[in-house]
This record gives structure tokens, C-alpha cells and sequence, in this order.
């Protein structure tokens, strides 16, 4: 489940919870009790780094052929061949 940020505009309030996507945002305040608590848009928590799946198998367009598995050069898909 995702964590949303909440601030009321009224008061100041600020504070995290835990709702299902599915789940109606909240708009009353907790602290005060006014009807201004929306949601808050903030950065994504994760960065994806390093050399994955599109770096390794998809990013030269053709993906590489197996090695030969008997190790002489023999399969089609062997390179010595």
C-alpha cells in the first residue's frame, strides 16, 4: 500500500498514511478539524540504477544468442561455427 502525505491548508498539519489506492482521499484534518487536508505531490523513494534487464537484454535491439552448450562449435547458434 502506498504512503500519501497529507497537509492542511487551514492549520499547517502535515503527516503520512497508509491507503489503498482504491481508498477516497481524506479531507478533513485531524489536528483541526477543518475541511482543507489534501494531498501532497512528492518525488518518487526509489531510483533505478545499475545495469538491469533493458541495459543487458533489450537495449542493442536483437538479444544475444546462448553460447554453445557442447563447447565445439557444433550448435547453430554458436559463433566458431
Amino acid at each position: 500500500m502506498p504512503i500519501y502525505e497529507y497537509r492542511c491548508d487551514s492549520c499547517g498539519h502535515q503527516k503520512e498514511h497508509l491507503q489503498k489506492m482504491s481508498d477516497p482521499a481524506l479531507t478533513t484534518c485531524p489536528a483541526c478539524g477543518q475541511e482543507s487536508y489534501g494531498k501532497l505531490l512528492s518525488a518518487a523513494g526509489f531510483q533505478l540504477k545499475g545495469s538491469g534487464w533493458y541495459a543487458t537484454d533489450f537495449k542493442g535491439g536483437q538479444p544475444k544468442a546462448p553460447p554453445c552448450q557442447t563447447g565445439e562449435g557444433s550448435c547453430s547458434s554458436c559463433a566458431a561455427s
